[in-house]
């Protein structure tokens, strides 16, 4: 697993990521292999955590929409329905339901991403449901330590970077999927939410 934080304060929002990656209970040394855990996609950043395919699957439907779109509420979830579609048409090895024991009606992509463009943060759930959030959120195996730090500090702290890193550094701290180095992108809100 991993961590991804998002914080938004004085007109910037922050993601940011730690960098270890693991294959189930082995944990690979961070200078010997390089993840990619955020994608740019015009002017906004979605990080992912979980499993490590997505990396290639997303690439991969990138590099065919080229034009995608992922800036507001509605953008993103027509980008994951899109996705969900190819997912199930372009990606034979891919399974219709994680947990055939769930009774859930809804698909369940078994990942979770976040979601920072110039109108904000958004969470994107395991049922693609999509989430917009005011000042932070954090994803991941390391998620409760990041949400944590980021409660303990985000009303003293007034740069957004700072709160992003030190999310990140609790998250690396105490969970053990989380390590190596803080990946960090950054963008400035419009002027106007929509």
């Amino acid at each position: 697993m991993s961590v991804a934080v998002a914080v938004k304060k004085n007109n910037t929002v922050i993601l940011a990521t730690d960098s270890q990656t693991s294959f189930g209970g082995m944990r690979v040394p961070t200078d010997n292999l390089f993840t990619k855990k955020m994608h740019k996609i015009g002017p906004s950043y979605l990080a992912t955590t979980g499993w490590g395919l997505y990396e290639n699957i997303l690439d991969d439907f990138l590099s065919k929409n080229r034009s995608a779109d992922i800036e507001s509420k509605s953008a993103i979830f027509s980008f994951f329905m899109k996705l969900w579609k190819e997912l199930h048409n372009d990606y034979p090895f891919v399974k219709d339901q994680s947990d055939k024991e769930d009774e859930s009606p809804f698909g369940n992509l078994d990942a979770q991403f976040l979601v920072i463009s110039p109108q904000g943060i958004f969470h994107v759930g395991t049922d693609m449901s999509v989430t917009a959030f005011q000042k932070y959120y954090a994803i991941g195996s390391g998620a409760d330590y990041a949400l944590g730090a980021i409660s303990a500090v985000y009303s003293r702290e007034e740069k957004p970077e700072i709160i992003a890193r030190t999310a990140v550094t609790a998250a690396m701290d105490f969970d053990l999927h989380c390590s190596g180095s803080i990946d960090l992108a950054e963008i400035s809100l419009e002027s106007v939410q929509k």
